[in-house]
């Protein structure tokens, strides 16, 4: 069985060969950057100082999982994207850099940072020294932070214009390089495509400061947003409504160039959920975020053959079924340490109905301060609980974290081949 007939099984919640693995295919399924270029030494395929790993989100300090480590720990998804990243500018032209920790690693040629007299590390939109930065790394720190640069807000001059400026129609040569990009996935591999086109990200907290733009406009300060999805919810709806028309004829034209080489699309990655409920009410999902993850959801289910991704961190359980009503095939990163996330309850509840995409391991506790022992053993558990009957490809809760024992990530991924 390949990778792509494995993970199109699970999708289908039936049972394959073995559990499918995915990390590295989303901005939200990787690994921190300095953890690749250990495990790319810890299973012999670079030497001690060899082989700089790119950045490919700089953002999250992500670090590649190239084809060859793909094949070395048996990976079954991968990603495929727009040209620009979470800064605005295209991961071409590499060059060396050097993370606090001294890991040598390689960066886009736009990736341009300056220092602070207290020694964090300042990024810029684009890449273009002459604007206000928009990321900052704190000294010793393992990823960035974005700087919000929202002024006051004059309410009469308002316009919903101003939080559309990101969201516009694809062009002509980016079609083309999805085309591409596809075509040479899905003839040089036979791992399942998944893909982040960009622009379903409803309320997005990670992209209302744009630290993509140079000069933001609207509202972009995170406190503002979210207080404005009650004091001004007309405003925001107005602001989804645009959003999603634009998204779906960029869909349409997307389609058209990649048809049904894609597996899965991922749709959202705003957060509903802390660590013990709730971050908005169940009523304000059901008005402001889910008629519009319906429109996007119904449009590629009677368009196409691929599933829809929605990832939201947190004690997500009350609005399961309002994502599966909306039409989400797949939950991601199903943070089974959040209250109301028992793994064993929500694979008897929600299991026929959903894909669990995520859950293998603890990456808040277990994966970086357990022993190896106990990462097999999660591991060994997770996989039990929500492999059975398909329906789930294994990912841990979320991106694994630069501070993770390199140990602990062997083990993981010994007790994915032991089973």
């Amino acid at each position: 069985m390949t990778s792509r007939e494995r993970v199109k099984q699970l999708l289908n919640h039936q049972k394959a060969d073995r559990v499918a693995i995915d990390f590295g295919a989303t901005p939200v399924t990787g690994i921190a950057v300095n953890i690749v270029a250990k495990l790319r030494q810890a299973v012999g395929l670079d030497k001690p100082g060899g082989n700089r790993v790119k950045v490919i989100e700089p953002y999250q300090m992500l670090g590649e999982i190239d084809e060859e480590l793909i094949a070395k720990l048996h990976i079954d998804c991968i990603g495929l994207s727009g040209k620009k990243n979470l800064f605005g500018f295209e991961n071409k032209d590499w060059k060396p850099w050097q993370l606090f920790d001294g890991t040598p690693v390689l960066v886009p040629g736009l990736f341009n940072t300056e220092p602070e007299e207290n020694g964090d590390i300042l990024m810029y939109p684009e890449g273009d020294k002459s604007a206000p930065p928009s990321g900052r790394m704190p000294k010793n720190g393992f990823y960035f932070d974005t700087i919000v640069r929202q002024g006051s807000i004059d309410e009469k001059n308002l316009k919903v214009e101003y939080n559309l400026e990101e969201f516009q129609q694809i062009s002509d040569e980016e079609l083309k390089c999805l085309d591409k990009q596809t075509e040479n996935l899905y003839t040089n591999t036979d791992l399942a495509i998944v893909a982040n086109f960009g622009g379903t990200g409803f309320g997005d907290i990670a992209l209302v400061p744009a630290p993509f733009l140079k000069y933001p406009k609207g509202i972009r300060d995170i406190e503002e947003w979210y207080i404005s999805t009650l004091t001004r919810k007309g405003f925001i709806y107005e602001i989804f409504e645009r959003q999603c028309e634009i998204a779906l004829q960029n869909l349409e034209k997307i389609r058209q160039a990649v048809g049904n080489k894609i597996e899965v699309i991922f749709i959202s990655g705003t957060d509903f959920g802390t660590q013990r409920g709730l971050f908005i009410s169940a009523n304000l999902y059901k008005e402001l975020y889910k008629p519009f993850h319906k429109k996007v959801n119904d449009w590629v289910h009677t368009h196409t053959d691929w599933k829809t991704f929605i990832h939201s961190c947190g004690s997500v359980e009350p609005l399961i079924l309002e994502f599966i009503d909306a039409g989400f095939d797949i939950l991601n990163p199903v943070q089974c340490s959040a209250a109301n996330m028992d793994p064993k309850y929500l694979k008897e509840k929600y299991g026929s109905k959903i894909v669990f995409w995520g859950g293998g391991v603890d990456s808040q506790k277990t994966l970086p301060f357990g022993t190896p022992n106990k990462v097999r053993k999660e591991v060994k558990d997770r996989i039990e609980i929500f492999n059975q009957d398909g329906g789930f490809v294994f990912n841990a809760v979320h991106n694994i974290q630069a501070n993770t024992p390199v140990e602990n990530v062997i083990a993981l991924f010994e007790a994915l081949r032991a089973i």
